[in-house]
Formats: structure tokens, sequence, C-alpha cells
């Protein structure tokens, strides 16, 4: 059997190596190695995917957030409301722009943010709400979009697990994740669905106003060389990195199905064990792209699994072991325990398995078999 990881990403470049070295040398070879041509020809095919008007890439996903909220004219003192339960980055850039983050609960099915702690938390303060389609999975964006209409808030999608879900709308329309606010960001960190070699990020946007707005940002506030109209930042997607995701986007859908087939596998496998509660999806699954697939460990002793995953050479995550509103930087006397039920249950019980294109059934049914074997044996 060969070796399992949490993500293969070795696995992943044999089947594109020829397009990427190419790639990579005649970028070398042209010396263009910010904004050039590959940058550009990225942003166009992105475009195309998403269907979406505009597609501003960036340095990484936590500058796209960040340029996001700038973009949008935030300023200190604005409420913007977001999960207690996700990445730390997402809450970070409300405070490095000295907004005031508002942290709310997720719901237990499928740890997105929740819909009512979204309304509890709205105050004539609020300007924005943050949802993160976490671990893959589509948050609730029809609910969202319409509280967002009726407070008159921006919504900022963190698309950063979740490029490629598609999100099905009550009228049975589907749209991209990340294109649904009224704008969406993205990471291309090596580990996502679509991943670079470095670091890498995007924003996109239907809102030409907002669109060009972001652009002048990302290049310190220039539109015209040596003319700084707005405050910016220095935030550039680098030529290598767009010739990797340049090669990788043709095949984006086909990796999130490996993905999806390697998710079902695993549930097959998983879903009769009872303190076992494996990824809900809907029906047709294309609303989950499964950057990680992560189970709930009910009645059993999680980091016990997780060490004998760990002893049997099985890599496995613990996303997120604190919650947000009880890190140390972003304590708040606001918040109250009560409020993050759901949220203080889910990082005693989550446990990510590896997940990733190159998975094989030899692997899966390797790793399931440890995970039942051991809770077999702390229920005997």
């Amino acid at each position: 059997m060969r070796k399992i990881q949490m993500v293969d990403l070795q696995g992943q470049y044999e089947g594109i190596k020829e397009q990427v070295n190419q790639g990579l040398e005649e970028v070398i070879g042209s010396a263009a190695f910010i904004n050039g041509p590959e940058v550009h020809a990225f942003q166009k095919e992105m475009e195309e995917y998403l269907e979406v008007k505009h597609v501003i890439p960036c340095a990484n996903g936590t500058d796209a957030l960040q340029i996001a909220m700038m973009g949008l004219g935030l300023e200190p003192g604005d409420e913007v409301i977001t999960a207690d339960f996700t990445f730390a980055a997402t809450v970070e850039v409300i405070a490095l722009l000295r907004l005031t983050p508002v942290l709310v609960d997720v719901n237990h099915y499928n740890f997105n943010i929740d819909i009512e702690a979204i309304k509890a938390a709205i105050t004539p303060k609020t300007k924005a709400i943050v949802p993160v389609h976490l671990f893959g999975q589509a948050a609730a964006m029809d609910e969202i979009m319409e509280l967002a209409d009726k407070h008159n808030l921006y919504v900022i999608e963190d698309n950063a697990q979740g490029i490629g879900a598609n999100y099905l709308h009550s009228d049975g329309r589907k749209s991209k994740t990340g294109t649904i606010g009224h704008v969406g960001t993205t990471s291309f960190f090596p580990s996502k669905n679509l991943g670079c070699y470095g670091d890498g990020g995007a924003i996109f946007t239907n809102d030409d106003d907002l669109a060009h707005t972001i652009r002048g940002i990302v290049n310190h506030g220039m539109y015209e060389r040596y003319h700084h109209d707005v405050v910016g930042v220095n935030s550039r997607l680098d030529s290598m990195q767009a010739v990797v995701l340049r090669a990788k986007l043709p095949h984006l859908d086909q990796y999130n199905n490996d993905r999806r087939d390697a998710a079902r596998k695993y549930t097959a496998a998983l879903a009769h064990e009872e303190s076992i509660i494996t990824p809900l999806v809907c029906d047709q699954c294309d609303c989950h792209v499964f950057h990680q697939y992560t189970l709930l460990i009910k009645d059993v002793d999680r980091d016990g699994l997780v060490k004998h995953l760990q002893d049997k050479g099985i890599p496995c995550g613990v996303y997120y072991p604190i919650p947000l509103h009880r890190q140390k930087a972003y304590q708040d006397k606001r918040y109250n325990e009560a409020d993050f039920p759901v949220t203080n249950q889910l990082v005693k019980e989550c446990i990510s398995l590896p997940m990733h294109t190159e998975l094989d059934d030899e692997q899966i049914k390797f790793i399931t078999t440890a995970v039942l074997d051991y809770i077999s044996n702390a229920k005997s």
C-alpha cells in the first residue's frame, strides 16, 4: 500500500507535470514574474469557470478577505458577523482593519454559520456578514442574502475551502460558491482543492465599481504607475503560481468529483457505526467539494482515536480544537458560552480523515478499518 498522506500533492503533480514544467520554464525565460501573461490568462479562465464578471488575483486568501473589506469601505467600529467555528484568518482581518468581529454559532448538521444566530446578532452597527463554506460545503446563501437585503448588509463569502462547489438556490438555479454575495474570496494555498505551489488567492465580484476599487487596492492603490488613488496594499499573484493554477483549473471539477467519490466510500464504510456521524450532503452532492472529510465521534474519546490513527501511520486533523471566541486574541466580554453550544461540542468531537484526489480503495479500507477497530475496542 502506498504511504497515506493527508494531502497527496506529489501524486496530483504527476498528472500535470508536463504542462507545469513547461509553463514554469517559459515564465523564467520571459522574466515576467509579476502580473505577467500567465496571471492575466488565469484571471480570464477563472472568470469563465465561475461565470463571474471579475476575478482579481492576489497574494493569498487572507489578503483576499482583507482587501474585500477594504474595497467595501468598511470603517473602524463597524460590526462584521462571522462563524465562531472556522480558521482564524476570517476574524483576523476584521480585527486588523479595526472593525468589530461578532462571532456566532454554527449549525449542527453541516457546521456552517447558523441563520438564527446571525439574526440575533444584527444591530444598527452591523455592516457585513462573512459566511464560510466550511470543509467545502456551501452555506445557506439564500437565507443569508435575504437577511442582508432586509438589513442593508454586505455579504463577503469566504470560499477558501469551497472552490468549485455548486449552491442550489431555492428556485432551482445553481451558482458557484464565492459568486453569490457582494464579493467572494478564496485561497490557493497548496492543500486547497485548487491549490498552487506557494501562496495565492483571489477576489470575485459582479460589481464593476467594486472590482475597479479592488484592482487598485491590490497594487498599492495605483491604477497608473506612481499615482496612488486609494490606500492599497502589495498583494499580487505571481506568474509561477498562475502557471500551476492554469494547469489545475481544467481538472478542478474532476478533482472535486474524485473527492466526492472518496467521501462516498468513507461514508459507506463508517455510517453504520452509531458512534460516528458522517458528513451530511444533499442528494446531488455537488454542494460539497470535501476540502475535508470530517466526522463527529460520539461517546468515544476523539483524542484517543487521533493517537490510534497516528500510531498506524494514518494522518488526521482536528479542525478546529479551540473556538475563536476562546482564542486569546479574540476573547471579548460580549461573548457568553451559552451562545456557542454547537461550536463548543464540535471542537470535542470533530476529526478529519485524509482527503485528496489520489486516495485509493486500499487506503480507504485501511483507514476506515482502523477507525472502526478503535471504536469497537473502546466500547468493549
